[in-house]
C-alpha cells in the first residue's frame, strides 16, 4: 500500500471554480515523487489538498479521496494533518521574518507534541545546513533567498515529518544554490527516511532527484513514469528542459497548448 494515495480527486474553490479534475497519484514510503507542469496546471492546489491548506483559500475536495497511511484525510484540518506527519514547505519561502533563524526552527518543533529533543533536532538541522548555525541569531527577514529556503526546509525537518511536500524549492535561486538545495533534500530522504512530494517547474532539477514523476496540465495528470524514463522522454526534454531533438533550445511556452495536450494523450 502506498503511503499517500490520491484517487480521482476533484477540487473546487468557492464551490464554483473547478481546478483539479480527477487527479490520481501515489507516493510510496521512502520515495521522492515529482509533479511537473506550467503555472496554473494545478500543482500547488494538489499539495494544498493533501496538507489541508485548501481551507485557507476557500477550497475543498469535492470528489475522490486522499489516503495517508490508510487513513482518509481529505478536507481535514491542517493542524491534524500536520500531526500525522505531513509537512508542506510553502512556495515563496514563508519565514517568520521578525524572528531569528533559531526561533524559526524552534517554531517547527511545535507541530508535534511528542516531547522530542529540540536541542538534538536543532543539531541535526545544523548538520544539514551549517550556514544556519553560523547565523542562528540573525533575523530571518534579512537572509538571502537561498538561506531562507534552507531555513524553511530545516523548520519542516524539526517537526519529524513522514512526508514533506515541497513547493517550488528552486524558485528564484541561482543554479548552484538549486543544486545544493536538491542535494540536501536527497540526503534528508535517504538519511531520515522522509518521503518527498516535490512540485517543480524546474524539470531538470526535479527529475535528478525523483524516482517517479507526474506531468499536470489544466488540472489533470496527463503523463506519469519513472524519473529515469521521464528524463529521457523527448516531450519532457523539449517542453520542460528546453532541449529539442537535435539539441537546439526550445521552450515549451512557445508551443500551443492544444499541441502539447495532443502529444501527451497520443
Amino acid at each position: 500500500m502506498a503511503m499517500l494515495a490520491l484517487n480521482n480527486v476533484e477540487v473546487k474553490y468557492m464551490d464554483v471554480i473547478l481546478v483539479l479534475r480527477g487527479v490520481s497519484l501515489e507516493v510510496d514510503k521512502g520515495a521522492v515523487v515529482a509533479i511537473l507542469g506550467s503555472n496554473g496546471a494545478g500543482k500547488t492546489t494538489t499539495l494544498r489538498a493533501i496538507s489541508g491548506l485548501l481551507k485557507t483559500q476557500e477550497g475543498r475536495v469535492t470528489d475522490g479521496s486522499i489516503e495517508f497511511d490508510g487513513k482518509r484525510i481529505e478536507n481535514g484540518s491542517p493542524e491534524d494533518i500536520a500531526r500525522l506527519g505531513i509537512i508542506q514547505i510553502l512556495e515563496g519561502r514563508r519565514t517568520l521574518v521578525d524572528l531569528t533563524v533559531e526561533e524559526n526552527l524552534k517554531a517547527g518543533a511545535t507541530v508535534s507534541f511528542s516531547g522530542q529533543n529540540v536541542k538534538g533536532d536543532l543539531d541535526k538541522v545544523y548538520s544539514y545546513f551549517p550556514v544556519l548555525k553560523d547565523m542562528k541569531n540573525r533575523t530571518a527577514g534579512y537572509l538571502s533567498g537561498g538561506e531562507q529556503q534552507m531555513l524553511v526546509v530545516g523548520r519542516g525537518l524539526m517537526s519529524h515529518p513522514k512526508l514533506m511536500l515541497v513547493d517550488e524549492a528552486s524558485l528564484g535561486l541561482a543554479p548552484l544554490l538549486v543544486e545544493e538545495i536538491f542535494e540536501i533534500l536527497k540526503r534528508i530522504n535517504e538519511e531520515e527516511q522522509v518521503s518527498i512530494l516535490l512540485v517543480e517547474q524546474n524539470a531538470r532539477a526535479a527529475l535528478s532527484l525523483a524516482t517517479h514523476g507526474y506531468v499536470m496540465e489544466s488540472g489533470r495528470i496527463v503523463l506519469d513514469d519513472t524519473g529515469e524514463k521521464l528524463r529521457a522522454n523527448t516531450d519532457i526534454r523539449e517542453f520542460y528542459m528546453g532541449l529539442g531533438a537535435v539539441g537546439t533550445t526550445k521552450h515549451y511556452r512557445e508551443i500551443k497548448h492544444y499541441k502539447r495536450r495532443k502529444r501527451w494523450l497520443g
